[in-house]
This record gives C-alpha cells, structure tokens and sequence, in this order.
C-alpha cells in the first residue's frame, strides 16, 4: 500500500512539474519574440532619429614625385 501511495504521489508530482514547465516554456517564447521585436523597432526608430551620414569624398592618388617638390 506504501509502495503505491508512494509512486501516485511521485507521479502528481511529475504532473505538476511538467505543466510548470510548460508553461515556463511558453512564457520564455513570448519573452523572447517580445526581445526580438523590440530590438527590431530599436533599430527603425534609430534609423529614422540618426540617418546615415553623408558618403567621405574619396582620397585621390598623390604621386609622390609631387609631394618632394
């Protein structure tokens, strides 16, 4: 009688660990899609705050036979 009240217990346990678990699981793929979709809008507001800046004029080649002279 020991030995079944013994595993009927182990096995509520199992039951209750496994739905916690379940639900830990859950919420940990909303945390992460809600991580995700924060630094995705992060990235667009500071694309629109700070736009790029203008492109550096290009270094042109200096022949250093001019530059002794």
């Amino acid at each position: 009688m020991a030995v079944w009240l013994l595993a009927l217990s182990a096995l509520m346990i199992a039951v209750v660990a496994f739905g916690y678990a379940r639900r830990m699981a859950r919420k940990l793929a909303l945390l992460e899609e809600m991580y995700w979709q924060l630094k995705f809008e992060h990235g667009e507001l500071k694309a629109k705050v700070d736009p790029p800046a203008a492109p550096q004029p290009k270094q042109t080649f200096v022949p250093l036979t001019q530059l002794k002279r």
